[in-house]
């Protein structure tokens, strides 16, 4: 069972940034994408990024293309989320995940994951 806990939300205001980190207990052949989706009061949750484990390749929502950035710390088995230029909409819940590769057509979607951490808040005041 991989275990995630993410860390780092808080409050922040309009134009700030914020790193979000999420600490993977195992990395398997299994589980070789990690992913960072949000949900926001009232909203469904969203899919922001995903990076792959071993070659580091990225893929970002077109909403916070150019103002977020994802990473990894192999040695660490550390998932990061850069935020910048933060907007009041990117207020939300922000949860890391981790699961099989089925293509990144299917990335975006929550349902390719098998492991979630448990959230952190981020809210940008205006």
């Amino acid at each position: 069972q991989v275990q995630l806990v993410e860390s780092g939300g808080g409050l922040v205001q309009t134009g700030g940034s914020l790193r979000l980190s999420c600490a993977v207990s195992e990395r398997t052949s299994r589980t070789p994408v990690m992913g960072w989706f949000r949900q926001g009061p009232g909203k469904e949750r969203e899919f922001v990024a995903a990076i792959t484990w071993t070659s580091g390749l990225t893929y970002y929502a077109d909403s916070v293309k150019g103002r977020f950035a994802i990473s990894r710390d192999g040695a660490k088995n550390t998932l990061y989320l850069h935020l910048n230029r933060l907007k009041p909409e990117d207020t939300a819940a922000y949860y890391c995940a981790t699961g099989p590769f089925g293509g990144w057509d299917r990335v975006r979607e929550d349902s390719s994951y098998d492991y979630w951490g448990q959230g952190t808040q981020v809210t940008v005041s205006s």
